[in-house]
């Protein structure tokens, strides 16, 4: 049987051994749903796992009878992903604790314990979490929780579509305009029901890559793996499993099996056949910056503590008096300029004019007259800036306005500088670009906003025939299988390592942004006229 598959003829003679390492989600085949079942008038669509787009997934109403078959047809592993919810609508008791019906159960990770194949499972109970085992063998009704987190298309068909069943899913947020080639209809804002279509990934004895075969291809096997040394074959393993190694077993010189596709530098360097030498794995730091501008879509960045560039301070804006009081410092004093007219309710507190501006204090508490009665509420403390002198008001910490920053400071920073010595977000442009790359993508944005520090895993590589300087890979971030051999590493101490700025898509902003730890909160805004 011949076929062809990317481009790749790949010929199955008879008699070809042929091990398979795992099935995968090629494309998803689409219907619109109503009501949970799909319309009898709905065309069927194919979505690539690329297809733009956020989405919700739908609780599966259908039950599972055993933690065995949640484990054989549901992804379970060590990212955020890989968590799922469930509940059971009887008490399960257990040695030591009493799962109660209804109560949202955390499926973290399976493993054997003390002998006995388990779930390592967590409930929350008054904010604290407790973990307890549950056996494969458990049989009852489990049924999945509601899911309020939210997904690109290819998240979804890694993670959240359990074997042998569809999975309903809702659209969250489009993320791009719609337009004639787009299979779905305009303006459509409903639910979709999916179904995979799969293909199965394997090696053969005589290749060096991965071949992926449709699971409709017409195609005779026969199992005979009771029969045949497996370990014959090359072992590939994916950036997550490399992760996983313990950092003992660093440093390892490995061949890429299947390099990411169409990735910029220096990902392109990554192709099948290159040998590269991964010298350890770590958290690293990054910056994530968006690009500054009205329309969209905007650029997204993130960029590495090694960068050498330097930064001016652009000005920020802020649409409330409350994120003037997150914003501002000891380092120096806030001042802003309004650039939006706000009337205050209260004769105590101060009504903004456009092109008032002020310099922040702090936030206090006041007393304000309403319909006789006093009340206390929290206020913005500010000087406002006359001709000849400065004039102390309090504005509501609720009030929505408009204000600017206006910008005193000419300095030139790094960007360790401004994480340690500005709260983010804070707007900046380049002013001097790294020179130790080749093309600085950042210098071209004419403005940044540094939204927040994140920690990712990378992976730390260099090519083995050419070992001048090292770079980071990120491990969750790109698509390749590698197979270890059994070489030695000349070199244990790295090269210099490349200072790379990763540009992302605007889906994986959104899943970074979507888990960002947001410990400040404005306060409740009461409605316009006070009661």
């Amino acid at each position: 049987s011949i076929y062809e598959m990317f481009g790749n003829e790949c010929c199955l003679s008879t008699g070809e051994v042929i091990k398979v390492i795992g099935f995968k989600i090629n494309k998803l085949i689409a219907s619109i749903c109503e009501n949970n079942e799909v319309s009898r008038f709905s065309a069927k669509v194919e979505l690539p796992l690329n297809f733009p787009g956020l989405y919700k997934v739908v609780a599966d109403k259908t039950p599972y009878f055993s933690i065995e078959e949640i484990t054989r047809k549901v992804s379970i592993g060590p990212t955020r992903f890989g968590h799922p919810c469930f509940y059971s609508p009887e008490d399960i008791k257990l040695p030591n604790l009493t799962i109660k019906h209804g109560e949202q159960i955390t499926f973290n990770s399976v493993e054997e314990v003390n002998g006995t194949m388990s779930v390592n499972c967590g409930v929350v109970r008054n904010n604290r979490s407790h973990s307890f085992t549950l056996p494969l063998s458990q049989e009852g009704k489990f049924y999945e929780c509601e899911d309020d987190q939210i997904y690109t298309l290819k998240e979804i068909a890694e993670w959240k579509i359990p074997k042998c069943r569809n999975r309903i899913v809702k659209l969250s947020n489009t993320l791009h305009m719609w337009d004639s080639s787009n299979p779905l209809p305009e303006n459509f804002d409903g639910c979709l029901v999916l179904t995979p279509i799969y293909e199965v990934q394997a090696v053969m004895k005589f290749r060096k890559d991965i071949v992926h075969i449709l699971s409709d291809l017409d195609v005779e096997v026969k199992d005979i793996t009771d029969c045949y040394d497996v370990n014959s074959f090359l072992q590939p393993l994916s950036l997550e499993d490399v992760f996983e190694r313990t950092s003992n077993e660093f440093p390892m010189v490995a061949e890429i099996m299947e390099g990411p596709s169409g990735s910029p530098k220096p990902y392109n360097l990554l192709y099948t056949g290159k040998e590269i030498i991964i010298y350890k794995k770590y958290q690293a730091t990054r910056v994530l910056a968006s690009e500054i501008r009205s329309d969209s879509p905007k650029r997204h960045f993130l960029i590495p503590m090694s960068y050498k560039g330097k930064f001016k301070r652009r000005p920020r804006e802020f649409l409330t008096a409350y994120d003037l009081e997150i914003a501002r410092s000891e380092k120096e004093q806030l001042h802003v300029v309004a650039t939006k007219a706000f009337e205050s309710p209260y004769k105590e507190l101060f009504s903004v004019s456009v092109g008032d501006q002020f310099l922040v204090q702090q936030c206090q508490t006041s007393e304000v007259l309403y319909e006789g009665r006093r009340e206390l509420i929290d206020v913005l403390s500010c000087e406002q800036i006359l001709p000849d002198t400065y004039k102390k008001v309090l504005l509501p910490v609720y009030m929505e306005g408009s204000f600017v920053e206006v910008i005193h400071d000419k300095k030139q920073y790094q960007l360790s500088e401004i994480c340690k010595e500005f709260r983010l977000p804070f707007n900046v442009k380049v002013s001097v670009r790294d020179l130790s790359i080749e093309e600085d993508i950042l210098a071209a944005v004419p403005g940044l906003q540094f939204e927040e520090e994140i920690t990712d895993s990378y992976l730390l590589i260099c090519s083995a025939s050419s070992p001048a300087e090292s770079w980071e890979i990120p491990v969750y971030r790109l698509s390749m299988s590698v197979h270890l051999l059994s070489k030695d590493v000349q070199a244990v101490v790295p090269p210099v390592t490349k200072t790379t700025v990763e540009e992302i898509s605007e889906e994986q902003y959104y899943m970074m942004r979507r888990y960002e730890n947001q410990t400040l909160h404005p306060p409740p805004r009461p409605p316009k006229n006070p009661t």
